[in-house]
């Protein structure tokens, strides 16, 4: 049974994917709006719509290949004209994000960087007025001494804890690395402390998206609201 919740992100979903053209090359974002994103993009291409698609996780590429989606790589194409993803919150006015609670951080920051557009699709409550109120910020980090990466990041106001699964054991990136989900509360300056998270030794990305998103679409109750950059 479709929850509410899932109502409204597929909806925001679908309003972006009516945004693909034929003959794009797109990028496919991770997670559970962004797989209602591959849903509706699966359906298009089963209609005679023609692109191929960059994935940003090995969950999303199956999806996609699964559907049908023919699937590129960066030796073919270095440019990607939309990619359709999510995010954990929203900044509004900015579109500042945070991104990664689904583990893909990495990857979907390559793609957001190479894209000419970048939709963030979501639901109502990830726009917030100010980042770090709601979620934890997302650090991909090296395996070889996370713990000292760890202390250097709580000396720049982290609360890190390192993200596990279910069995207890340390969560791994598709790339092999791990996450420590960093706890820093509301954050005044987002653009400083990702400089201050990418400097930090040990630090591989972050799950700060500043100045990236080119538009949001937020699903409501009372319809989809458009945000641009």
């Amino acid at each position: 049974m479709t929850s509410a919740r899932d109502a409204l992100k597929r909806e925001a979903a679908m309003t972006a994917v009516a945004m693909v053209e034929d003959g794009m090359v797109v990028g496919l974002g991770t997670g559970s709006t962004a797989a209602f994103a591959i849903e509706g993009l699966i359906d298009r291409v089963r209609d005679g719509l023609r692109i191929v698609a960059i994935p940003t996780s090995e969950r999303s590429a199956k999806q996609a290949r699964d559907g049908g989606i023919e699937l590129t790589d960066f030796a073919h194409q270095i440019k990607i004209d939309l990619t359709i993803d999510g995010a954990d919150e929203i900044t509004q006015g900015s579109l500042d994000l945070i991104k990664g609670l689904g583990g893909a951080l990495l990857r979907e920051k390559i793609v957001a960087a190479v894209s000419e557009r970048l939709i963030i699709i979501a639901d109502e409550p990830k726009l917030v007025s100010r980042l770090g109120g709601t979620v934890a910020v997302p650090v991909e980090t090296v395996p070889f001494g996370w713990e000292t990466t760890a202390a250097r990041l709580t000396k720049l106001g982290a609360r890190p804890v390192l993200r596990k699964v279910r069995d207890g054991t340390a969560f791994r990136t598709d790339g092999g690395n791990l996450i420590l989900d960093c706890n820093f509360g509301v954050i005044a300056n987002p653009g400083q402390l990702e400089q201050d998270l990418s400097a930090t030794i040990g630090v591989v990305e972050t799950g700060l998206f500043i100045g990236m998103a080119t538009t949001a679409l937020v699903a409501t109750p009372t319809g989809i609201l458009r945000l641009d950059r």
